[in-house]
């Protein structure tokens, strides 16, 4: 009998088949066995595998580095935005307040402005009814001298005939000519 005529038979009595004492499952682990050594000793797998999980860990370190900058980045931003709002805020109260004080100064040079320019129309007003006074004054005298020159027209001519003129006219001259010695 032949060797595979051992193994069919052995088979035939319901054992299972061997080869140096292994059966099939015991040979598919030795076959898995040599290729998984092989693959490590000959195809240097392990060193790929490390190589490809080493590659995969510093990506998610660089990732995580990155996402560290980004946040750090951010909370720097927020800082920096938080302290140009408070800035803000303080260069609004300061803008307010001097609005508020350039408004009081307006209003006071306003309210000074006001007070001249009263007392200035006041004075032209005083003035000009001063003027007005002057004029009305001159007037009057002028119509009371008017009138008395009239008056003392009306008087003379009705006191005073030609004999009266001459006594007048001659007295008049002797005063002149003792003036002129």
């Amino acid at each position: 009998m032949t060797y595979l005529n051992i193994i069919l038979a052995d088979g035939a009595n319901g054992a299972e088949p061997t080869l140096l004492g292994l059966d099939a499952t015991g040979w598919v682990y030795v076959g898995v066995s040599i290729f998984f050594i092989l693959c490590f000793v000959v195809g240097k797998v392990h060193v790929k595998i490390a190589q490809g999980l080493d590659a995969q860990i510093a990506e998610k370190r660089k990732a995580l580095d990155e996402a560290a900058a980004i946040r750090a980045e951010a909370e720097a931003l927020l800082k920096e935005a938080k302290s140009k709002l408070a800035a803000s805020a303080d260069d609004a109260k300061n803008i307010v307040t001097q609005a508020e004080s350039e408004a009081a100064n307006i209003i006071s040079d306003a309210e000074a402005q006001a007070k001249s320019l009263v007392a200035s129309r006041q004075k032209m007003a005083k003035d000009k009814i001063a003027a007005a006074e002057r004029n009305a004054i001159a007037d009057v005298r002028g119509k009371a001298a008017s009138a008395a020159v009239a008056a003392a027209t009306a008087l003379i001519n009705a006191n005073h005939d030609g004999k009266a003129d001459k006594s007048l006219i001659d007295e008049a001259i002797g005063k002149i000519g003792e003036n002129i010695h």
